[in-house]
């Protein structure tokens, strides 16, 4: 694949922290070039022109600033009660409200009228914050993972970053940092990255999923050879100590199948063996794995057979 091209941060400043009321402003005729024409050169303003009276702006109002607050700081919304400061409007043109206006590097660049409906509001905004937006940093996410997939950790790692460099609290872009690092031999990096999550997101299961997969590289660091336990196996199929360690190595090369079939060949001829150590084991892979990982779901049908056939 392709090296990526995002670039997030570059001109994007997240919001300050406690930040939707900071995004969101009303001006005058007075105010309005510092408000609205010096700040589109640091980022995109939307400028809502307004009345009391008019009771589509009414509709309008909480949807687009749901929508800035919702994109952290990529864009920030000025409001400008055309009553009160008609000149403005006048000089744009605006016959009708409610108007919003984007302004981009000090010009109108886009706009609409009307009380729109919050998809197309969003919508709106995500094309005006570009890279920054909230839809290209799923974007991005996407691509991320497809990367790390593929193999490609330092390409993923350099997209995760530049997700967090833009949203600091991401908890997909700062998982997804500590899996490259893990797939690059760095599990101390990410377990420095997990030691920064926050304790509200302990038990997302991106977190526990991560939790698992370094618990699991601290398993394997002790392991033997993958021939010597095969030969072991060989000399006593009861050796289910070797079976186990086995599992695990065949893990951590990333044959998720073979280390699925060790565990519940264990399952099958000793359920109880150290306390139930094998299928523990396996509840455990399927956990860093992702719930929804093909080896997991396949691995849950067949664990599922063993246990209550």
């Amino acid at each position: 694949m392709n090296q990526p091209s995002y670039s997030f941060g570059t001109s994007f400043q997240p919001a300050p922290a406690g930040g939707g009321d900071d995004l969101i402003r009303e001006t005058t005729t007075q105010t309005f070039a510092k408000d609205v024409i010096e700040e589109s050169r640091r980022q995109p303003v939307l400028v809502d022109f307004w009345a009391p009276w008019c009771g589509p702006c009414k509709q309008l109002t909480p949807v687009i600033e749901k929508q800035v607050k919702a994109a952290k700081g990529a864009v920030r919304l000025v409001k400008m009660n055309i009553d009160d400061h008609p000149q403005v409007a006048g000089q744009l043109g605006i016959q009708s409200i409610p108007a919003v206006i984007a302004f981009v590097d000090g010009r109108p660049v886009d706009g609409f009228m009307g009380a729109l409906p919050e998809g197309q509001v969003k919508a709106f905004i995500d094309k005006l914050a570009g890279p920054a937006g909230g839809g290209e940093i799923e974007a991005a996410l996407v691509e991320a993972e497809e990367l790390l997939t593929a193999g490609a950790a330092a390409e993923a790692a350099q997209l995760y970053a530049a997700v967090l460099a833009a949203e600091p609290e991401n908890l997909k872009a700062l998982v997804g940092l500590a899996r490259c690092h893990i797939a690059v031999g760095e599990a101390d990096k990410a377990e420095a990255l997990l030691a920064g999550v926050p304790e509200a997101a302990a038990a997302d299961p991106l977190v526990t999923g991560l939790k698992a997969q370094l618990a699991l590289l601290a398993q394997t660091a002790e392991l033997g050879e993958e021939q010597e336990l095969a030969a072991r196996i060989e000399r006593d199929p009861k050796d289910f100590a070797a079976r186990f360690d086995l599992a695990l190595l065949l893990n951590a090369k990333g044959d998720r199948e073979g280390a699925t079939d060790r565990l519940l060949e264990i399952v099958r001829a000793d359920r109880n063996w150290e306390d139930d150590k094998a299928r523990k084991q396996l509840v455990q892979l399927f956990e860093a794995w992702g719930m929804t990982d093909e080896a997991t779901l396949s691995g849950r049908r067949r664990l599922s057979s063993v246990l209550f056939s």
